[in-house]
C-alpha cells in the first residue's frame, strides 16, 4: 500500500497538515491570548486611577483604609474578575481583596510597574500575579494618594483567578469546538486539494512508470509503442527531462541490444567459418602425413618429399591464418594500439614495393609505382601502416593474372596523405562490394587462393585506429582499387 509514490505523498501531507494544524492551533491561541491581554489592559489602563477618585480613597491627603476595605468588599461581589492589592514604593503586598489562602506573593516586581506609568500605551505589560509564584498578567496601576508624594501603589490585575476560571470554561466548550470544527474543516479541504494536485502531478510519472514498465516487458529490444516524445507536454520540468532521458535510453539501449543480437550472429558465424578454415590446413596436414606414414616404403624419395612439401605448405597457411585471428582479436580489444608520429610516406611506399618485387616478378606481374617522391610527412603508426600497405599489394599480386599489372600511386592534399594500390585481377562483384572488409569476407570472384578474408578486415581496423580511412571499388576495365588515406603531420 505504501510502496508508491501517490501513497507516500499523501501521507506525507497528512502528516504536514496535522502538523501545520497544530502549529496554527497554537499560534492563534497564544495571538488570541496577547489579544485579549492588550485589549483588556488598553481598555482598563486608568481602571486603578478612576478607582481612586471614584470611591474616594484619598481623604485630606491620606489614603482612607476604611473607604478602601469598603472597595475591596464591593468589588469581589460587582466585579470578581478583577483582584484589587496596595501596594508600598517598594511593591510589598500591604493590603488586597483577594482571599489570603490563595496569596502566594508578599511582593510584587516594580520594573513593570515602572514601565506601565512611564507609558500608559506600552501594553501588554505583564506584571506579577500575586496568586502564583511565576504566572503574569495584565494590570492598571496609580500612584497613591498622589503622583506627587506617592506611599505606595494601587495595583489592579485585571484577569483574576475569577476571569481566568470564566475563560477556561469558555474556552474548553465553545471556543475549542469551534476551533477543532474550523482546523477540521480546513485540514479535510487542504488533505484533499493536496491529492488532487498530487494526482495531477504524478500522472505523468505514471504515464513514465507504464513506458518503462513496457519497455522492461519487451525484453528491452523494442522501444515503447508511445514514446515520450508524443506525450511530452508544453513546459518542461524535471519530469519532461527525465521522460525525454528514459526515452533516449531505451532507444540506445534497444539499438546496442539489436547491435549485440547482430554481434553474436556474426560471432556465430566467425566460430563456425573459423572452423572452417582451420579445419582444412588441419585436414590436408593430416592426411598426408598419414598416407607418407602408412606407405613411406611405396613412395618414392621424390613423393615423399612432395607429401612433406605440401604439409609444410598447409602448416604455414595455418600459422598464417592463427596469426591473423590474434592480430583481429588484439585490434578489436584495443590491446594493440598505434603509436603515431610522422614519418616520410614516399620512403615507406618504395620501401614496401621493393620489398614485394620478388613475389611480382615471380607471378610474372608488373609492379609499377607512380607519384611525386617529395611527399609531406604523414602522421601515423609506421608499423601499421606498412602491415596495411603489405596486405594491399600481397592480394593485388595475388589477384592479378600473369602478365597483369599492379600500379601504386601516391599523392597527397592540405589535410590528407592518399595511397591507392590497383590490380588488374577480375574485381569485386557489387553484391560483394560493400562487405569487403568484413572478417572472413572471400567475394565469389577473388576467393581461388582460399584466402580466409582477415586481412582486409585488419586493413580496416587498423586505418579505424588511426584515424584513417581506406575504401575499395571496381576500375572500369578490369580490377579493383583500393585507396588508403592517413592524416598529414601538422607541424606546431
Amino acid at each position: 500500500m505504501l510502496k508508491t509514490l501517490y501513497t507516500r505523498l499523501a501521507l506525507g501531507l497528512f502528516v504536514l497538515l496535522i502538523a501545520v494544524g497544530l502549529v496554527y492551533s497554537s499560534i492563534s491561541l497564544y495571538s488570541l491570548r496577547e489579544y485579549n491581554a492588550s485589549l483588556n489592559q488598553e481598555l482598563n489602563r486608568d481602571l486603578a486611577k478612576k478607582l481612586v477618585q471614584d470611591r474616594n480613597l484619598v481623604y485630606e491627603g491620606r489614603l482612607d483604609e476604611k473607604a478602601l476595605k469598603e472597595l475591596f468588599s464591593l468589588y469581589m461581589t460587582i466585579n470578581p474578575s478583577i483582584e484589587i492589592y496596595l501596594l508600598d514604593l517598594d511593591g510589598k503586598i500591604l493590603s488586597y481583596s483577594a482571599d489570603p489562602d490563595k496569596i502566594k506573593r508578599n511582593r510584587v516586581s516594580m520594573a513593570p510597574i515602572r514601565t506601565l506609568l512611564a507609558d500608559m500605551t506600552a501594553y501588554p505589560v505583564l506584571g506579577d500575579d500575586p496568586r502564583s509564584h511565576d504566572r503574569q498578567k495584565v494590570f492598571s496601576v496609580t500612584e497613591v494618594p498622589s503622583a506627587d508624594a506617592p506611599e505606595g501603589y494601587l495595583y489592579v490585575v485585571l484577569r483574576g483567578e475569577e476571569y481566568d476560571a470564566a475563560e477556561w470554561l469558555a474556552r474548553s466548550d465553545h471556543f475549542i469546538e469551534m476551533s477543532a470544527w474550523a482546523v477540521t474543516i480546513s485540514l479535510v479541504f487542504g488533505m484533499l486539494a493536496g491529492l488532487a494536485v498530487f494526482r495531477l502531478l504524478t500522472r505523468r510519472l505514471r504515464q513514465l512508470t507504464g513506458l518503462v514498465e513496457q519497455f522492461e516487458n519487451t525484453g528491452m529490444s523494442h522501444q515503447p509503442h508511445q514514446t515520450w516524445q508524443q506525450q511530452r507536454p508544453v513546459t518542461r520540468d524535471e519530469i519532461d527531462y527525465l521522460g525525454v532521458t528514459f526515452d533516449h535510453m531505451a532507444q540506445r539501449i534497444a539499438c546496442q541490444i539489436d547491435e549485440l543480437q547482430e554481434k553474436d550472429a556474426l560471432r556465430r558465424r566467425l566460430v563456425a567459418q573459423v572452423s572452417h578454415d582451420l579445419r582444412t590446413p588441419l585436414a590436408s596436414m593430416q592426411g598426408y602425413v598419414e598416407s607418407l606414414r602408412l606407405k613411406r616404403d611405396k613412395l618414392s624419395v621424390a613423393e615423399q618429399e612432395r607429401f612433406l612439401d605440401i604439409a609444410l605448405d598447409e602448416g604455414r597457411r595455418l600459422s598464417h591464418l592463427v596469426d591473423e585471428l590474434f592480430e583481429l582479436a588484439a585490434l578489436e580489444a584495443r590491446e594493440k594500439k598505434p603509436a603515431p608520429e610522422p614519418f616520410a610516406p614516399a620512403e615507406l611506399i618504395h620501401d614496401v614495393a621493393h620489398k614485394h618485387a620478388p613475389e611480382a616478378e615471380k607471378k610474372q606481374v608488373n609492379l609499377a609505382l607512380s607519384g611525386p617522391t617529395s611527399l609531406p610527412l604523414a602522421y601515423g603508426d609506421l608499423g601499421m601502416t606498412e602491415r596495411v600497405l603489405d596486405n594491399l599489394i600481397s592480394n593485388a599480386i595475388t589477384y592479378s593474372p600473369e602478365g597483369g599489372s599492379v600500379d601504386l600511386a601516391m599523392s597527397a592534399d592540405p589535410h590528407w596523405l592518399t595511397v591507392s594500390v590497383a590490380d588488374s585481377g577480375p574485381g569485386v562483384s557489387e553484391q560483394d562490394l560493400p562487405h569487403i572488409f568484413d572478417a572472413f569476407y572471400r567475394g565469389s570472384a577473388r576467393n581461388a587462393s582460399g584466402h580466409a578474408g582477415l586481412g582486409l578486415a585488419i586493413a580496416k581496423r587498423i586505418m579505424d585506429l588511426q584515424g584513417g580511412h581506406i575504401e575499395a571499388h571496381n576500375r572500369e576495365a578490369r580490377g579493383a582499387v583500393f585507396i588508403i588515406r592517413l592524416p598529414l603531420h601538422q607541424a606546431a
